[in-house]
Formats: structure tokens, sequence, C-alpha cells
């Protein structure tokens, strides 16, 4: 029988209510004290509460006792099990000697509810990882096997009188990892139903995107900068059976040899100088029953794309230094801007690879090849852009519509976006005219001879355009722009001098020349 016994705070109160117990030869399981409460539980069930008030009442500062269900510390413990066990990830809780002392329910259901099997036991009999390793006076993340299932742990010691007493572990599955990254990746708008467009070519394009998303075989998308690949790419996923699954996504260009190979494969732990404790699962891993996106695949070097032909085979692989086979399930969806062909007859793209990738294709039309979208496309960037600013949404004149629609547009959805949010921001009239079109347009190197499919047009706007400084000037205008444009391209100062073909050395002057790179 457990009692709440309440009393006036009196020096030595609780010591007479315990003598009164030993006179009565009443056994305790357990006392707490709290202020001006104390909480017993009595060893034996015979025990009545008349019985315990009237040996207490005769004590000056007794006011009452009553029958209670849990001992503070019970119900303490109880509501804490409860708030773990509502936790969708496994808690594991070690002493320091890292036996395992607690563990909550979603552990259990690694264990078919048999938590016998790991309570009093040691953490090292479970995981790829010494104990000792896991007790430190920090907090930490890394990758384990547990249970022989890969995890990334979150490990917090316990600290007592300034020395790690242990820790509590807490697993995260990797799938769950990658969904979580993967609505990092993800935009507002993504999806089949935010491709904008009613030409014929959109069109066909959205019903092979729709037929395609339902097979599960790697998709090869092309198609020039800026047309959307990577839309496409998370509407294949979107529109799949696997939507609820990861889409995680890697531009192959943005990184270095051994740092792609990492992200896409992972590494173990002591696999290089560097390398994060435990290790770290790569986009394969994470991602694995969903989607991985290899965008600019093209960018990739030939040992990689070895490694990647061989992990689409059998869709298992080695973390770098590791010796355990890994299988996972992910759909692969590849994209470039490179003409694919070129690059196979200079041996540049491995043959046998692009055949593995190019199971099923999509070729993205350039913003010239459908024109007759540029009106849907400037509406929802206007639209887009005056929210952004938090201006009115402005008109667009017939003569800026024209201008926009006959404009060549080499950097495709991607630069009609630029241009209009460019206008918008300038905009104070209300209304988008030709002139502020072009002077938007004017500001990017690429633009200087406004390329138009209409010669009329082309000629018209040439004659009319205004230079305002010397030759000098311009010049430097020129090369101002012409960085601006491409540097966000390109993930280092070299991929930028090799694309320009000119010393990085320049590359990197310039640069700094024009506040783009910081010192």
């Amino acid at each position: 029988m457990r009692i709440e016994i309440k009393s006036k705070n009196r020096l030595g109160i609780s010591q007479k209510f315990l003598k009164v117990f030993a006179e009565n030869t009443w056994n305790l399981n357990a006392v707490e004290i709290v202020a001006e409460y104390i909480f017993v539980d009595f060893e034996s069930n015979k025990i009545t509460l008349q019985q315990v008030n009237r040996a207490l009442e005769h004590i000056t500062g007794f006011i009452y006792c009553k029958e209670i269900d849990l001992l503070p510390t019970e119900s303490r413990e109880k509501h804490l099990k409860a708030l773990l066990d509502r936790l969708p990830d496994p808690i594991i809780d070690i002493d320091n000697n890292g036996i395992i002392v607690a563990i909550n329910q979603a552990t259990k259901l690694l264990l078919n509810k048999n938590p016998t099997v790991l309570i009093g036991k040691s953490i090292d009999e479970f995981v790829d990882q010494n104990s000792n390793e896991l007790l430190t006076p920090s907090s930490m993340s890394l990758s384990l096997t547990f249970l022989n299932k890969p995890y990334i742990a979150e490990v917090t010691p316990v600290i007592s009188k300034n020395k790690t007493s242990g820790a509590v572990i807490t697993l995260k599955n990797l799938n769950k990892l990658g969904q979580q990254i993967s609505l990092l990746q993800s935009q507002t708008e993504n999806g089949i139903h935010n491709i904008i467009g009613h030409s014929a070519k959109v069109k066909m394009l959205i019903a092979q995107t729709i037929r395609y998303a339902e097979l599960d075989l790697p998709v090869f998308i092309s198609g020039e900068t800026g047309t959307g690949k990577e839309l496409i790419a998370r509407a294949l996923h979107d529109e799949g059976g696997k939507s609820s699954a990861p889409f995680l996504a890697i531009n192959c260009a943005a990184l270095p040899e051994h740092l792609l190979e990492s992200e896409l494969f992972g590494y173990s732990s002591g696999a290089f100088t560097g390398a994060q404790k435990g290790g770290k699962p790569g986009l394969f891993e994470m991602a694995s029953g969903g989607t991985v996106f290899l965008d600019e695949i093209a960018e990739m070097s030939i040992y990689l794309q070895a490694k990647l032909l061989r992990f689409l085979q059998d869709f298992t692989f080695r973390r770098i230094g590791g010796t355990r086979e890994i299988q996972v399930s992910v759909r692969v969806i590849s994209a470039t801007h490179q003409h694919i062909p070129e690059l196979l007859d200079k041996k540049q793209f491995r043959e046998d690879l692009f055949y593995r990738l190019n199971v099923l294709s999509l070729t993205l039309p350039p913003l010239r090849e459908r024109r007759e979208d540029i009106p849907l496309l400037v509406e929802h960037f206007i639209s887009h852009a005056s929210r952004v600013v938090g201006s009115l949404k402005p008109s667009v004149n017939d003569n800026a519509m024209q201008l926009l629609k006959s404009y060549e547009w080499l950097g495709n959805i991607r630069e009609l976006q630029n241009i209009v949010f460019r206008v918008v921001a300038n905009n104070n009239s209300g209304a988008i005219s030709q002139s502020d079109v072009k002077s938007a347009l004017s500001q990017f190197s690429r633009n200087l001879n406004l390329h138009t499919t209409n010669k009329s047009m082309n000629e018209k706007v040439v004659n009319e355009e205004v230079f305002y400084g010397n030759w000098e000037e311009e010049q430097e205008n020129f090369e101002r722009n012409l960085l601006l444009n491409l540097y966000p391209e390109f993930s280092t100062t070299r991929l930028l001098a090799r694309r320009l073909e000119v010393s990085h050395n320049k590359i990197a002057l310039k640069l700094r020349k024009y506040g783009i790179l910081k010192n």
C-alpha cells in the first residue's frame, strides 16, 4: 500500500513518523520526503489506511494521510516512459560500462517486443562500435550498425559529478533521414502540375513524364541549361509509386571527384584523414526505396562512372574504406545539358553506363521552341516576383511581350525568370514597357546583341541599343555581366576558367576586381 502523509513543516517530524512505523513492525519498500509531505510504500498489503491514521494522529503536526497509486518517482518514471514510447526512433540508455539499462517501445519493436535480449547486456554485442567511443563528454552524431542494420546515432552523454556516467543513444533510420533531407531539398513548386505551358511539345512532355513515372526504370533527361530538368525529375518521382519515399538530388559538377564519391556511396570510420567518427552514409543508402537524381552526370569522372556502372548492375556497393556489402533499392534519374553523342565519340563518357542510364529518355525543349508558352511563364513569374518584392502586380504591354517572345533565351526558363524578376523589381509605373525589358536584357553580356529569331525585330533592337560609357567601360561591363551570369553555374573558379578557356588566375583576378569573389 502506498500513502501520502501531509504534515506541518516541523523539525524531526519525519523521524517521528518512521519511529511509529518501526514500532508497529511495518516494513517499508520505499520512502520519499518532499517538503511537508512523506510518501510511503508499505511492504504488506494487509496494512489499512485507518491503522496508519490512528498510529499517526497523536503526533503534533500531523494533518492527514491518504492512499495513492504511485510514489512521485514512480509517477515521473511512468510519464517519462510514456513519453519515450511515443517517440518513433529507437532509444537506448547505457551506463558507464556500456551496459544497456533501458530501452523504449520503438527499440522493443526491433526485437519483436523481447526487451530481455538487450537489458543488462553490453551494447558492444549489438553494434559495430566500441562502447568506449559512445561514452564521450559531449553530444555527437555518428553512423553505426545496430542488429545488423545501419543507423545514424545521436549520442547524448549522462553527466554526473562532472563525469560521464552513461549515454542515451537515439537511432535515426537512414530512410527517414533521407526523407528529411528530401524535404529540405524540395521546393514549394514542383510536380507535374507545376509544369507551365500549353504548347504541343510541353503537352507531349507531360504525357511522357506521367507514363514514365509509373515505370520503376532509369530515366535520362537531356536539355539545355535552364529548361527545368530537376522539375521533371521531381515530377517523375512524385507521380510514381515512390512519392512518399526520399528524393535526393546532387549536382555532379558541383563537387570534386573524391567528395562526390563519398556523397554518393558514403564512407566508413577512419576511411581517410578527417573522416567523421563512425563513418557517414551516402545518398544511395539514405534514398533506399526512393529516387536519386544525378544532375549534370556528364561532369562525372571516368573513375566514378565505372563505380556507378558497377552499382547499377545489382545495386550493391561498399562504403569508401568499408568491407561490408550494402544493398539498396533506388531509382536513378540522371540529366545533362551536354551533347552526349559527342562525349561518347571522345570517350569522355562510358557507352555502357549511358545504356544503363538511358533505359527511358526525356528531351526537354528549349524555350525558343515553345514560344507560345512565354506569356504563361511571364504571367507566373510576374505574380511570384510581385509577392517577393511586395509590390502591386504590373501589366505587360504588347510591345514588351513581343520582345520577350522573340528573344532567343539561351538560358531558357531560368533566364526568363531572372529578367522578369529584374523588371518587376525596378518597375514603378505599374506597367512593363518594351524599354523596361530592353534595359533588363542589356545588363546581361550574352544579350548585348539581343538575339532574336525575327530579323526585323533584331535590327530594331540593335539600332535602339544605348551605350553609356567608352570602350573600356563597356568592356568592363561586358566582363562583369559575363562573370555574374556564369559564375553561379560553376562550383569552382577552375571549372569556370576551363569553360571560358582562360587561366584560373585571370578568372580569380577578374572575380575579385568586380567584387563577385571576396578576398
